[in-house]
This record gives C-alpha cells, sequence and structure tokens, in this order.
C-alpha cells in the first residue's frame, strides 16, 4: 500500500517519550524529569476556582494574562514574550519557520533528541557538532557550520551541564542565524542567558512550566527574544494555540516565585546527596550538574540496561538510552529524599 505521507514523514523515527504510568499508578517515577513537589498552592486556588465562562469562550490569541506574569517576573516588556504550548511548540515553530533543506538546524550532541525529530519532519538540514572534551561548546565549529537555526540547551539534557554565557555570547555575534538557548531546566541552575537577549536580535530563550514549576501537564512554554524575531514566529502559530486554564494557572504560578525557589533549593539539595549515596555504590557520576537529574554511568560490573529493567520490576521508572555513547549511562531524575532512598537500596540490591 502506498504510502499517504510525504517522504520525510515517512522515512523519519518519531520522538519516543519516556514512559508515562497512568496516575495513581504505584510506582516511583525518575525517567522524566518531573518536579517530585506539586505546584505552588496559588495555581491550585485558581484551577479550582475557574469560572466557566473561561472554557465557553475561546482564550486571548497571545495568552496575554500569563504574558503579563512574565513580563512582571522578568522585567521585559510584554511583546518580548511568546507564549506556547510547551517550549516544544516554541521549537517546532522556529524549525517550521526558519529551517529547510538548503538552511540547516545544527546543535551539538549529545543533546535533546526532539531537534532533530523537528528537523526530519521539516524537512531540513541537519548538522550534529559533538561535544568536546569535557562537555565544552564546540563553539567554532557551530559558527562555521552557520544554521538558520542553532539549538543549545542549557543546561543540557543528557549531561546536565550548563553552557558559559562567555561562549554563547560568543556564539550568537558569530551565527548569522538563530540562536535557541533553550532553557528548560534554568530553575535548577546557577545562572541565566536572559541577558543575551538584549544584546542579540538573533538570540532566543526558551522557557517551561513543566520543570521548576512542577506544571508538565499543563504543557505550557514561553519565549523571550526581540520582538522582529517574535514576529515571524507569531504569523505561524495557531490562532489559540495556549487554553485558558493553562493561561491562568500559568500566571498565579509564575508570579509565585517563592514557592518556585523553595522547590528547586530541595531539589538542589537532593541532587547532591543522592550523587553522594550513586558515588558509594561505584557509579561514576558528573560533577557541577545544573539539572534536577543525573547521568550516571553504570559500575563496571553492571549493565545499563539491565539495571533499568530490574528497577522498572521494582516499581521504580529511570531512562535508558541505548543511543551511541550512552549504552553504560542512566538518566535518573532527583525525586524525593524518601523516594532517592528507595532507589540507592533497589540499585544495592540488584547491584
Amino acid at each position: 500500500m502506498s504510502s499517504y505521507f510525504r517522504p520525510a514523514v515517512t522515512a523519519m523515527t518519531g520522538y519516543i517519550p519516556g514512559e508515562q504510568p497512568r496516575p495513581g499508578t504505584p510506582v516511583i517515577k525518575l525517567n522524566t524529569n518531573e518536579n517530585p513537589y506539586p505546584p505552588s498552592p496559588e495555581a491550585i486556588a485558581v484551577l479550582q476556582t475557574l469560572d466557566s465562562e473561561w472554557l465557553r469562550r475561546y482564550p486571548t490569541p497571545y495568552a496575554d494574562d500569563f504574558r503579563q506574569a512574565v513580563s512582571q517576573v522578568f522585567a521585559v516588556p510584554m511583546d518580548w514574550i511568546m507564549v506556547t504550548n510547551g517550549s516544544d511548540e516554541l521549537l517546532n515553530l522556529l524549525v517550521r519557520a526558519c529551517a529547510d533543506s538548503d538552511r540547516p538546524v545544527v546543535y551539538p550532541t549529545p543533546t535533546y533528541v526532539l531537534y532533530k525529530t523537528l528537523a526530519e519532519m521539516q524537512p531540513a538540514k541537519v548538522l550534529e557538532i559533538p561535544y568536546e572534551d569535557h562537555h565544552r561548546l564546540p563553539v567554532e565549529a557551530l559558527i562555521a557550520a552557520q544554521g538558520a537555526v542553532t539549538f543549545i540547551a542549557s543546561p543540557n539534557s543528557p549531561s546536565g551541564y550548563s553552557a558559559p554565557i562567555a561562549d554563547l555570547r560568543q556564539l550568537a555575534a558569530g551565527l548569522s542565524g538563530i540562536l535557541v538557548v533553550d532553557e528548560a531546566y534554568v530553575d535548577f541552575a546557577e545562572e541565566t542567558a536572559l541577558s543575551l537577549v538584549h544584546e542579540f536580535e538573533n538570540v532566543i530563550i526558551s522557557r517551561t512550566l513543566s520543570k521548576g514549576y512542577s506544571l508538565a501537564g499543563l504543557r505550557l512554554g514561553f519565549g523571550l527574544a526581540q520582538p522582529a524575531l517574535l514576529s515571524g514566529l507569531f504569523k505561524i502559530k495557531d490562532s489559540y494555540n495556549v487554553d485558558a486554564i493553562a493561561c491562568l494557572v500559568g500566571a498565579a504560578a509564575m508570579r509565585d516565585q517563592a514557592y518556585k525557589d523553595a522547590c528547586a533549593a530541595k531539589v538542589k539539595a537532593s541532587r547532591q546527596t543522592l550523587a553522594i549515596a550513586l558515588k558509594q555504590l561505584g557509579f561514576q557520576v558528573p560533577e557541577h550538574v545544573q539539572t534536577n537529574f543525573l547521568l550516571v554511568t553504570v559500575p563496571s560490573h553492571g549493565n545499563a540496561g539491565a539495571l533499568y529493567q530490574g528497577l522498572k520490576d521494582r516499581g521504580i521508572l529511570v531512562r535508558y538510552f541505548s543511543h551511541s555513547g550512552l549504552e553504560n549511562k542512566l538518566r535518573i531524575t532527583v525525586g524525593t529524599d524518601e523516594q532517592n532512598q528507595l532507589l540507592i537500596e533497589a540499585l544495592s540490591s540488584l547491584l
């Protein structure tokens, strides 16, 4: 039977998300980097008292309530903010608007696999440039590639490392295309590249409420860039891409920075404790990680795939990638201290 799809879609391999068991399933879920703590009470209160009129009417096309909250928190004008259905929609819009077979998508590897998936859907030419030793950003090679869109996840997944702001500044200055700094995990990091948006018209910062704000199920993200850059993206977004509930709940969560920061501080403290415990079991754990997860190398007498399955059999989910260079590693989301202790006990038994 002939394919109904474009050749690029037929040929591509779709993005495979981490396993998502149904709510209430008795598992310890440490595989998709959700925040282990509940959302802001302010956000929950909005959800519980929502007027049904918000459901009857279309939402505002630009999610103005949420844009106003972001504007207040980050001290940027509202027209420097674009709100999207998760940060993944923003990444998709950037590829759709800017890349094709002659205008490449460029990124260092290993990194977020969705960048490649989005380019393949377009289809657009892809240039993957390996990270240098010690996860240093290959700035010169990225500049030489001159991507229409250059993606830098900082902090990066799966490594957990942040790119120095000086390197990102050098990269932005050397590119003729757009530099996308994907800061999905920035709430667990020590610094942000937000200042580059004010310095360069070709830089856009991508953010999400899925990690630091404990709202992965809400599907809400946003981009920060100068209005001239955002204008092209507004042309191709869906008319009402963010629903009214997400807009209102997200705005409440955004304004409650104190709660978000307190939860992030607990995650960072647990991250350090978990790293020490994993090292004691013989895992190689990277230093100076800036995310809410750890990418660890299993002990020489262990097998990453077998450990992943053994943990799953015990009701603990972590992430295993069979990709080149990651076969002997597990990515483990930082849970609560109690969840992390159960993980350590299970790993000790399996090893």
